[in-house]
C-alpha cells in the first residue's frame, strides 16, 4: 500500500484554537467522587484533590474543562454546591440515577482547575433552570463585588471573580432523554432570553447554544437551522456532539472519522445557510464539546447510591487508534471548529482511571490525546494527499490513510499526524516538504501493535507510543513506513 503526502507551507487551513485541546468532567459516576476528588487518599492534597490526577491531567495540557454537565446539567441547581459543605443538601440526581451529595460545587471546582492548570467551560441549565438562574451564576462567578451574588462568592473563599468566560447554554436539549427535553422552537426561544440575561450581566463572555447530540437524531440537521435562526447574532458557537462504538466490523470502526468528518461539514453548512439568510457578516464556529469512543449499547442498572461504576470504559489498542482519527479530523477543520471537548476526562469514558485508595492509570486513548495536545498547536496546512483506498460496509469507499499537518512557525517545527487504519498492510509514505528550505526530522513515534484488543491497568501498561526510527530525507523527501493498524508522530525541524 502506498501513499504520497505533499506539503506546501503556504497552503494555510487556519490557526489551531488552544481551546481545541478541552476536556469535560461531569458530576457522572466516578469523574468527580473517587476521580478527581477522594478525602483520605494517601495521594490527596488538604482540599482532597487528588495530585496523581492532577498530574496527568497538567501533562495533557488541558485547555478549558466543561462542567459541571452533560445530563446531570437538566437537572442540578448550582446553588446547591455553595455556601459550608455541612449544609448542602444531599439531591438525586435523575439523570444518571445517583445520590449527588453536593460536597464539590463551583468554587470547589474553580480551585482544581486552578491546580490542574485548566480553564473552566461553564454550562447552565436549560432544563428546570430559567434565564434568572443564568444571570445569577454570571454574576457570583464574574462580577467584582457590591452585589448578593458576587459578595456571596466573596464570602464563600473567593474575593477576586472566578472570569469563566465561556458558557454551554444548556446541554443536549434536542434529546428526548434530557430532563425538560425542549423542541428546537421552544429552546431557540429559551435560549436567546437566557443569553441575553448572562450578555447583561457580563458582555464579555462567549456563549454556546445546543445544536445536534448526534447525527442519529430525527431532527438534525434541521433543529440546528431552527436554533440559529433565533440565537444566531447573540450566540458565539454552537455545539455538536459525537460518539462512536464497534458495532463488530473493526474497518467500519477505523472509518468512524468519515462520519464526524461530514458531520463537522453539514453543521458548517448549516451555520452558514443561516448566515446567508441573516445577511450577516458574523460567522458561528463549532464547539465539538463532546466526542470520544464510547460503547452505549451496554446497560448498567445500579442502584441509587453515590458515585456507581457506571459508563467505565476500558479502551483497547483499536480504541486508540479510532480516537486518532477522530483528533485527526477535528485538526483538519480547526477553522471552524474552535472548541473540543474530550468527553470526558477521569474515569467516565475517560483517558485516566483511578481506583479508590489505590494508583491511577493512562487509558490507551491518553496517548493519541496528549500527542495531539502537545504538537497540535500552530497553524494546519492543507496537504495533497494521494492514498490508496478500502471499502467499508458503513461508508463506502475512504481513504485507507488519513493525514493531519500542523506548522509551529515560532518554533519552526512541523508535525504530521499519520493513521494507517489497514490491519494487515504496511503503508509506504512518500512525504513531500519540498516547499521549505530544509527539513530534518527530529521525532518519531508509533503506536501500534499485535494485539488490537490490548487495554493498559494499574499493574501494566500494554498500549502506549513507541520511538521509532529517524529518518533522513533527501532533497527534503522522505520514504516513511507506517505500519498495520498504527498511529504515527512525525515531526521536523523546517
Amino acid at each position: 500500500m502506498k501513499a504520497k503526502v505533499t506539503l506546501v507551507k503556504e497552503f494555510e487551513l487556519g490557526k489551531v484554537d488552544n481551546n481545541l485541546f478541552s476536556s469535560f468532567i461531569e458530576h457522572l459516576g466516578r469523574a468527580i467522587y473517587t476521580g478527581i476528588y477522594e478525602p483520605g487518599h494517601p495521594d490527596a492534597d488538604q482540599e482532597g484533590f487528588r495530585k496523581d490526577v492532577i498530574e496527568m491531567v497538567k501533562d495533557l495540557k488541558v485547555s478549558l474543562v466543561r462542567y459541571p454537565g452533560g445530563n446531570f446539567l437538566s437537572g442540578y441547581n448550582w446553588k446547591d454546591g455553595i455556601g459550608p459543605l455541612d449544609k448542602r443538601p444531599v439531591r438525586l440526581d435523575r439523570a444518571w440515577h445517583s445520590i449527588e451529595p453536593n460536597k464539590i460545587g463551583l468554587d470547589e471546582f474553580y480551585n482544581w482547575s486552578q491546580k490542574a492548570g485548566t480553564e473552566i467551560m461553564g454550562a447552565v441549565n436549560m432544563g428546570t433552570g430559567s434565564p434568572q438562574d443564568a444571570g445569577d451564576i454570571i454574576e457570583y462567578c464574574n462580577f467584582q463585588g457590591g452585589t448578593y451574588w458576587s459578595d456571596l462568592r466573596k464570602a464563600n473563599g473567593h474575593k477576586d471573580p472566578l472570569k469563566i468566560k465561556t458558557w454551554c447554554i444548556g446541554n443536549e436539549m434536542d434529546g428526548p432523554w434530557q430532563i425538560g427535553h425542549l423542541t428546537a422552537q421552544e429552546y431557540g426561544r429559551k435560549a436567546l432570553e437566557t443569553a441575553k440575561i448572562m450578555k447583561m450581566t457580563d458582555e464579555d463572555i462567549k456563549l454556546i447554544v445546543c445544536g445536534s447530540s448526534t447525527t442519529k437524531m430525527q431532527t438534525y440537521p434541521e433543529w440546528d437551522r431552527i436554533v440559529l435562526e433565533h440565537t444566531y447574532d447573540i450566540a458565539d458557537y454552537i455545539s455538536i456532539h459525537r460518539y462512536y462504538e464497534n458495532y463488530g466490523n473493526d474497518d467500519d470502526f477505523l472509518a468512524s472519522f468519515y462520519d464526524m468528518d461530514n458531520f463537522i461539514k453539514t453543521a458548517c453548512a448549516t451555520c452558514d445557510y443561516v448566515k446567508a439568510l441573516k445577511r450577516s457578516k458574523k460567522t458561528i464556529y463549532l464547539s465539538f464539546d463532546e466526542w470520544n469512543v464510547w460503547y452505549q449499547r451496554k446497560k448498567e442498572p445500579h442502584p441509587w447510591m453515590t458515585a456507581p461504576r457506571i459508563l467505565e470504559e476500558h479502551y483497547t489498542l483499536l480504541d486508540a487508534l479510532v480516537f486518532g482519527g477522530l483528533a485527526i479530523t477535528l485538526l483538519n477543520h480547526a477553522d471552524r471548529v474552535k472548541i473540543a471537548c474530550l468527553a470526558q476526562l477521569v474515569n467516565v469514558i475517560a483517558p485516566i482511571f483511578t481506583e479508590p485508595g489505590k494508583g491511577a492509570y493512562r487509558q490507551s486513548i491518553y496517548y493519541p490525546f496528549k500527542d495531539m495536545s502537545l504538537f497540535g498547536r500552530g497553524k494546519v496546512l492543507r496537504p495533497v494527499i494521494k492514498t490508496d483506498t478500502k471499502i467499508t460496509e458503513k461508508f463506502g469507499q475512504v481513504p485507507a490513510t488519513i493525514y493531519s499537518a500542523v506548522l509551529d512557525e515560532e518554533k519552526s517545527e512541523l508535525t504530521l499526524f499519520a493513521l494507517n487504519t489497514s490491519k494487515e498492510e504496511i503503508c509506504q509514505l512518500e512525504l513531500d516538504l519540498s516547499s521549505f528550505e530544509k527539513s530534518t526530522m527530529f521525532y518519531r513515534s508509533e503506536l501500534t501493535g499485535n494485539d488490537l484488543t490490548a487495554k493498559n491497568s494499574l499493574e501494566s501498561e500494554k498500549v502506549k507510543p513507541c520511538s521509532a526510527e529517524i529518518i533522513k530525507g533527501d532533497k527534503n523527501l522522505y520514504q516513511i513506513p507506517l505500519k498495520a493498524a498504527s498511529w504515527n508522530v512525525l515531526r521536523f525541524k523546517v
